[in-house]
């Protein structure tokens, strides 16, 4: 044989029929059996997985095209919806328009074995098989003046920059091609790239988030339909070797550079396309609602609202200052005295939401140099508090007081080390198993922290929540006005040092005005009705029960320790279809999607408070579930 004849090895590798891995070269025939050795043993070392399939193929590379490779341009992006941006201004640069719709087409190229051949105009596929592609083959690159490189270092390390610069100087020579985007299909590698003659080969530093296996390539071409089997056949069949492809990056990059509000509306694209776009609208009044956090029906009471007018009326309708100027209100000290009786504590303090007590407790109490441990589950707001606190944060597995333990022996010693949970889990309804959390604890001297945000007005004989219904305490307890107490607010009920420290050391309580007295009047008045008329918890938990087993019943498999009812779905495409549907049909319950909950448990979440009847329960819990029970089926 020939030493110096040239030979195209091409590997293909799959498992279960699924590609996992390809890659090939031009090499003289006596680099052969090493590299398809090399090139063999790369394919068993791939982040897919091990193939269960491996093909080398072999053949003579005849009438071999040389090309000059594309200039590089290097575009630095942080987020993948910038790197889209960039993508789309490049293309429309080109003479290339209906950007976005062709950027949607990359939702069909993960799982094809080539590429999408779109007509740049009419977005027509041409591909002659839809599965398959059209795969651009038979090229390298020629490195150090040699016709084809040889397979020296190791091949398994697959150089993405360099292969992808010799496929699109091919694709940017086909006839008919005007343009290629690529997102590459490793979830190792978040690069991609936008190539035309005009503007080279423009590679994009974030096009999607790293881990993610969905990528694709997708060839533009404008032109007559006859020549469309012309641009085929040089894509797959013509051999051709690139001359002065650089081995890696060049150093100097391109900013993005994008307008500010042009991030913005990519990254809000994004958002949409996955499914998540959230918008604020008028809540709707003529709607069986499911939505409401508002348990013991309580915004709406007379006497609430009575309260909050005659403290308007007196006090102002705002208060004016923080609370260490002049802000301080008699509505504020009514209300800090009337919480710290009802919760069982030697003081309280208030904050103009729950989202601030949380954030301004955590971070006041623990600092750089302590540890603060926090359930995998807690609220975002428990979550922020514990990241704005500078603290070592310990996330321990959900409701799991044996990884606690451990977590907190691993922290080692601290100055402090505080535990933080929610009482009742806002998206699944679970309970906190309080004696056991206390207990893990004090074993390890840590500072204990529950939020009762879900449990006040619902769980205890009374209402009075998590600590009522097991009958211990922690040594804080945090809480909300905005639930069933009807209002608006947050507040921390603990010992008067502890109070006292955070009402010197809180800034969100230091730098903030004080909650309007008309809010914290309505408060005072929701917690004497609850002590009241004490048979509303039980009443509510009653009514819970029968709507969960009209579900039961009707197929529809959920349960709860709470007044939160979640459903689950899975698909978060598939939650907004359901909610939707039955928003249709006057009920309102709310899906629940990332980043609330994690990918791919989007559900419903449904909030039953104490205005519901019995037929409103099992009307919704038949809606629910035939518009659920349809969807996914199909």
């Amino acid at each position: 044989m020939n030493d110096d004849r040239l030979f195209a090895v091409k590997m293909r590798a799959a498992r279960e029929g699924a590609h996992i891995s390809g890659a090939e070269r031009i090499v003289k025939a006596r680099d052969i059996p090493a590299l398809a050795a090399a090139l063999a043993e790369r394919a068993l070392h791939h982040s897919k997985g091990v193939p269960d399939e491996i093909h080398v193929k072999v053949e003579a590379a005849e009438n071999i095209e040389r090309l000059v490779s594309l200039p590089v341009s290097t575009y630095v992006t942080h987020t993948p919806a910038e790197g889209r941006a960039v993508a789309a201004r490049l293309l429309s640069s080109a003479g290339i328009t209906r950007i976005d719709e062709i950027l949607a087409r990359f939702s069909e190229t993960y799982g094809m074995r080539g590429a999408m051949l779109l007509d740049a105009d009419t977005l027509e596929r041409l591909e002659p098989d839809p599965e398959r592609g059209v795969r651009a083959t038979y090229m390298d690159a020629v490195f150090n003046g040699q016709d084809a490189r040889c397979p020296s270092g190791d091949v398994r390390k697959k150089n993405h920059f360099a292969e992808a610069v010799v496929l699109a100087t091919k694709v940017a020579n086909a006839p008919g091609i005007v343009g290629e985007i690529c997102v590459s299909d490793d979830p190792d590698y978040v690069t991609g790239y936008v190539a035309t003659k005009e503007i080279g080969y423009c590679r994009i530093t974030t096009v999607k988030e790293m881990g993610d296996p969905c990528g694709g390539r997708i060839f533009l071409y404008r032109g007559p339909r006859e020549g469309v089997a012309e641009t085929i056949e040089y894509l797959q069949k013509q051999c051709v070797l690139v001359e002065g492809v650089p081995d890696v990056p060049t150093k100097a990059a391109t900013s993005a550079a994008l307008p500010f509000e042009e991030v913005l509306r990519a990254e809000l694209r994004e958002v949409a396309e996955q499914g998540l776009l959230r918008v604020c609208r008028e809540r709707p009044t003529e709607m069986l609602s499911f939505a409401s956090n508002d348990y013991q029906n309580l915004a709406g009471d007379p006497r609430l609202k009575a309260a909050a007018c005659e403290a308007i009326q007196r006090s102002g309708a705002g208060a004016g200052a923080s609370r260490l100027v002049t802000g301080t209100l008699p509505e504020h000290v009514r209300l800090e005295r009337h919480l710290a009786s009802f919760k069982g504590t030697e003081d309280a303090v208030v904050w103009a939401t729950g989202y601030m007590a949380n954030v301004g407790t955590i971070s006041a109490l623990v600092g750089k140099g302590d540890a603060v441990f926090s359930d995998a589950l807690n609220h975002a707001s428990i979550i922020d508090g514990c990241r704005l606190s500078r603290a070592d944060v310990f996330v321990y597995r959900h409701a799991d007081m044996d990884d606690l333990a451990r977590q907190l022996d691993a922290a080692g010693p601290r100055r402090r080390k505080l535990v933080v949970s929610d009482a009742v889990f806002s998206m699944d309804g679970d309970l906190l198993d309080l004696p056991a959390f206390l207990a893990t604890c004090r074993r390890a001297g840590a500072v204990s922290m529950i939020d009762e945000a879900h449990a006040t007005g619902v769980v205890g004989a009374t209402g009075r929540g998590l600590t009522e219904y097991f009958g211990c305490k922690p040594d804080i307890i945090l809480g909300t006005l905005s639930k069933a107490l009807g209002c608006e607010g947050g507040f921390v009920c603990a010992s008067r040092t502890v109070c006292d420290y955070l009402r010197n050391r809180s800034r969100a309580f230091i730098f903030s005005t004080a909650p309007d007295p008309g809010a914290m009047a309505a408060a005072d008045a929701a917690l004497s009705v609850l002590e009241a008329e004490p048979w509303r918890a039980p009443e509510l938990r009653a009514k819970v029960a029968r709507f969960v087993a009209a579900l039961n019943a009707a197929g529809v498999e959920c349960s709860t320790q709470s007044a939160i009812v979640p459903i689950l779905i899975g698909d978060e495409r598939m939650a907004c279809e359901v909610s939707a549907a039955l928003e249709r049909e006057g009920v309102l319950v709310p899906a629940i999607r990332y980043p609330t909950v994690a990918r791919g448990a989007a559900r419903l979440r449904a909030a039953v408070d104490a205005g519901k009847s019995d037929a409103d329960l099992e009307r919704a819990a038949e809606l629910i579930a035939v518009q659920r029970n349809r969807l996914l089926r199909g």
